[in-house]
Formats: structure tokens, C-alpha cells, sequence
């Protein structure tokens, strides 16, 4: 029997008129019920169609969306979660906007993503003003009051002022497992892509709601599940909102703690107290290490806290042994994952491989084979069923990312890994030089590009080295031009045109840069370089 595909939009609606009065969303400012989240977010929507976005149209290729594009720039909090889900009402793809971007960046992804409207905190007023000189034509801008006491942006509507004028019966769900999702991830050029997910793989996919035979059975199976879910993680990446949107969907009432634009591991620990808090989502040891400090520091009873997702970055064995003895009766899910594939394997307790969820093979380097159990050879792994259509505007990138093998169609984001005898999967890396600090991903290239280019510096290469504050970080070997440039002024010219994220936290100087015959860069030898360097400038 083949199983009706369900969309997030009317599938939360559902949920929400089973749980009318129960909490929605918790933040410190007030609580929302599931009524008044299904009543702000068709307000949403009907703002949107009165400003002539919404809507979706037959596309012939997958890198295409047939819909318009709204921008999410925003602290977590529920406004976010908002625009997600009152896009999608509205038939509009919404996408992820990463908030640590320099105005250029920001102006860069907005042409790729050809955004028709971003909802925007006041915090990043300033910024996107800056890199809407840079656009040709400028989007619809909401503007969320945060806090901020930003002044309202020339032209933007202010976001509970239109929530209020809107009529929510002009918001009414018209979407449906066609409509189309957009997640922003960076691409191997250094470059942000934006993965075109289907709604109806998004939601049997990453979404978890794999097994349900109609939304009826979804809402049975939230009643029954409920809980509080925290995502630690921006929403900005897909971890972040992925754990919050699946949390829904299982019943769950999303909380978020004060003071969004930072992580800090007792806030956070306080919030899961006072809202007893059933699940987390993490980013590695970034987040792990944090976490076990503060709970040594000042030990607190978590009793209804069982789960910890982490993902986006590894987590070492030892916090995770840490947090299990800190927290007792708590699970701890690693999990590997991608824009491009989801969450699609689990690593067990003590163990340096992944168990496979659902559609992961491994396939082997021409990406026309799938590779057999206890094979030596090191292949691509890849992830089957419900997988994004493509890339936004790349046809190139997008038929070298997804592929078909022995009659099905796989997403194969570059991950390297071989596979056991026990079908396990030992994963060995990202084939890209992608640098993966504090769940931020960094590509090498981009930011060579930058320091190669600043004065006094001849050459430079840039790799990730062990951390364990932030599991990797950012390190450029460069070769001077001359003896006078410092440290700081390499950092302010990386400051003028990177996020702080990817700005190089340590320099390090050498007398010549290692590149092979063909003038590519030696990698090896400046990761080796980084681990002991000849000389090293703080």
C-alpha cells in the first residue's frame, strides 16, 4: 500500500487542534499555545499573499523551486519558527540565513537565494541595510522587535503591527508534499548552496514522520509521545530547526532559552530545570564541554531530561561518559547527518562507526557501484529515499550530487567512509577541505582567498587542527611578504571581509608555503604544520 504523503503545514494544523491550549513554544518572554502559534502563523501567511508572494508553480528542472523565497535572519525564538511554518502555509520556500555573515556575504546569499522577503531581527538591522546597497532590487523586509531598540529599517513592515492587521482566514493552509523547502548549507567552492528539499520528503525524511499512514496517525502518535524539546543549536542551521519542527510533530512544545545570541552551557541547564525539559540537541564539544563544566561546577537534578542529540560536529567519548554520569538516565544520540541527506547514521556508545538509518549505502569512487559489507575500498557515503531534489540554480552541482545507482537515486555529499563486515560505516571525513569549528562549517579555500590577498602577506594556506573547545579551528600558515606585518593586522583585514566564525584563530608563520608541481596546496603538510608548528603568533 502506498502511504498519502503529508506537508508540514497542514500536518501541524492537525496537531494543533488535538493540543488547542497545550504550550507550542516557551521563551522567556511568554508562552504560545498551539491555537495561538496556528493563529500568528496564518497571519503570517496572509501577510505574505497580500504583499504578492505565495503560490507555486510547475518546475521542469530540480534545481528550480516554482515558488517564491523568504529569508529567516533571526535569534532562535519563536518568531522564527513563525516564518517557517507561516511560509509554508503561504506556499512561499523559506531559507536559512546564517546571522555571523559580513554585509557582502549577506548580499551574496540573498542574489543566490533570489529572496522575495526576509524576516529580520533588529539586531542584523544595520547589517542588512549595509548589503541592501549591494542588491539590485530590494525584498520585502519584516522586521521582529528583539530587544534590540533597533529603529524600524526604511520600508520594512514591523512584525507584530502586520500580524495584528492580518486577517488569519486569508492564511489558511493552500501547501501541500510539493512544495518546496530551502536549506542553506556552504558548497565546496566556499560558497553557500541552497538545498531544495520537497516538502513531502522533508517531512518522511529529516522530519522523522516515516512510518505514519495519514495525519491521523501522526496525531495519535503525538498525544501519545509529547515531551519538551530544546534545541541548543542556531535555527539558522538545519540541525537547530530540524530538531525543533520533528519535535513538533511528535507532540513535543519547543523551548528556547534567554539570550539567544550566545551559548551558555548554565543558562541553558537552567532553562531544562525550570521547563522540564526532555530533550536537547548539541553541536559537539563545543557545546559538550560547556555542559559537563557547569554541571561539575554546580551540579543541578535533570530528572526529566533522557535525551541528547548531538550532530554537526563530534562529541568526544569522554563527555559523553561525562554527561551520562552527570545526568543520570540520560541517552545520548550521536548522530552523522547533512543539509543534503539529514540525519542518516548513528554511531553507538563507545564506538568509532555509524549504524545506518533506512536508505545509507556506501558506493564506491566512480559513483556507480554500491559497495558490498567487509570491503577494504573507501567510498562515497550516500543516502537513498527521501533525499533533496537538487541545488538552488546549479544544475552542474546538482547532477554531481545526486545520483543514480542500480536504479536508485542517492544523495552523495562528499562524506568518505568504508564499510564493515558488520555493515557498519567507519566515516572518514569530508573529501572537501572543510573545517568544521563549533558545528560552524569553515572551507579553507574561501578564507585563503582573503588572507593571500591582505598586504605584506606572499602566500597562505588555511586548514583546521584539533581543539577542544571548538573541535576544530581555524588556522593560516602564511609566508610574509616582509618582516612587518603582525598578527592583529592580518586579523582586522580578515575581520573586514569574513565572519568572525571564519577568521583564522591563530597565524602561523612559515618561510615558504608547501604546494605540489602543480601549484595546489599541500595539504598534508600544513595540517602537520598546524599540529607543530615552526612558529607560532597568538
Amino acid at each position: 500500500m502506498t502511504m498519502p504523503e503529508l506537508d508540514l503545514a497542514t500536518l501541524h494544523e492537525a496537531i494543533a487542534e488535538a493540543l488547542a491550549e497545550q504550550p507550542c513554544v516557551i521563551t522567556a518572554q511568554r508562552t504560545y499555545s498551539w491555537r495561538e502559534t496556528t493563529d500568528r502563523t496564518r497571519r503570517f501567511a496572509a501577510v505574505l499573499r497580500a504583499n504578492g508572494l505565495g503560490g507555486r508553480k510547475p518546475v521542469a528542472n530540480a534545481w528550480e523551486t516554482g515558488q517564491d523565497h523568504l529569508g529567516l535572519y533571526l535569534y532562535n525564538g519563536a518568531e522564527y519558527l513563525e516564518g517557517v511554518l507561516g511560509a509554508h502555509k503561504a506556499s512561499v520556500a523559506p531559507f536559512n540565513i546564517n546571522y555571523r555573515y559580513t554585509p557582502t556575504e549577506l548580499a551574496y546569499l540573498l542574489r543566490d537565494a533570489q529572496a522575495k522577503a526576509v524576516l529580520f531581527g533588529g539586531y542584523f538591522a544595520e547589517t542588512l541595510a549595509a548589503a541592501l546597497t549591494e542588491l539590485d532590487q530590494a525584498p520585502l523586509l519584516i522586521q521582529v522587535d528583539d530587544g534590540s531598540g533597533a529603529q524600524l529599517l526604511d520600508g520594512a513592515l514591523d512584525y507584530e503591527t502586520a500580524l495584528a492587521a492580518a486577517d488569519p482566514g486569508q492564511g489558511a493552509p493552500e501547501s501541500g508534499p510539493e512544495d518546496r523547502h530551502l536549506l542553506y548549507t556552504g558548497g565546496t567552492t566556499g560558497m553557500p548552496k541552497g538545498v531544495i528539499w520537497r516538502v513531502g520528503d522533508l517531512v518522511a525524511g529529516p522530519l522523522g514522520v516515516r512510518k505514519a499512514a495519514s495525519a491521523e496517525e501522526v496525531v495519535e502518535r503525538a498525544l501519545r509521545i509529547r515531551g519538551r524539546v530544546l534545541p541548543a543549536p542556531p535555527l539558522m542551521h538545519g540541525a537547530g530547526t530540524g530538531i525543533a519542527v520533528g519535535g513538533w510533530f511528535s507532540g513535543a512544545t519547543v523551548v528556547f532559552p534567554p539570550s539567544p545570541e550566545r551559548f551558555d552551557a548554565g543558562v541553558l541547564l537552567d532553562t531544562c530545570v525550570q521547563h522540564e525539559v526532555t530533550s536537547i540537541a548539541i553541536i559537539g564539544d563545543a557545546f559538550g564541554a560547556p555542559m559537563v563544566a557547569e554541571l561539575q561546577a554546580r551540579p543541578r537534578a535533570l530528572p526529566a531530561l533522557k535525551l541528547i542529540v548531538n550532530s554537526g560536529a563530534a562529541l568526544r567519548e569522554s563527555l559523553e561518559d561525562q554527561l551520562r554520569e552527570l545526568i543520570p538516565g540520560v541517552r545520548i544520540s550521536d548522530m552523522l547527518g547533512s543539509s543534503e541527506t539529514g540525519l542518516h547514521a548513528k554511531r553507538g556508545s563507545g564506538s568509532s562507526t555509524f549504524s545506518a538509518r533506512g536508505n545509507t549505502a556506501l558506493i564506491d569512487e566512480t559513483r556507480t557501484r554500491i559497495v558490498e559489507p567487509g570491503s577494504e575500498e573507501i567510498g562515497w557515503l550516500a543516502q537513498g529515499g527521501a533525499i533533496p531534489m537538487g541545488y538552488l540554480g546549479d544544475p552542474d552541482k546538482t547532477a554531481a550530487t545526486f545520483v543514480t545507482v542500480d536504479g536508485r537515486r542517492f544523495s552523495v555529499p562528499g562524506d568518505r567512509a568504508r564499510l564493515t563486515e558488520a555493515g557498519e560505516f567507519e566515516f572518514l571525513g569530508r573529501e572537501a577541505t572543510t573545517i568544521n569549528t563549533g558545528g560552524e562549517k569553515v572551507f579553507a579555500e574561501e578564507v585563503e582567498q582573503v588572507v593571500r590577498a591582505l598586504p605584506g602577506v606572499a602566500d597562505a594556506v588555511v586548514v583546521g587542527r584539533p581543539s577542544q573547545r571548538w573541535g576544530q579551528e581555524v588556522v593560516a600558515l602564511y609566508q610574509p611578504a616582509d618582516d612587518t606585518v603582525t598578527t592583529e593586522q592580518l586579523r582586522d583585514g580578515c575581520r573586514a571581509a569574513l565572519a568572525g566564525y571564519k577568521i583564522p584563530k591563530v597565524f602561523l608563520r612559515v618561510d615558504r608555503v608547501g604546494r605540489h608541481a602543480n601549484g595546489k596546496a599541500d595539504y598534508a603538510w600544513a595540517k602537520a604544520a598546524a599540529v607543530s608548528p615552526p612558529e607560532e603568533l597568538a
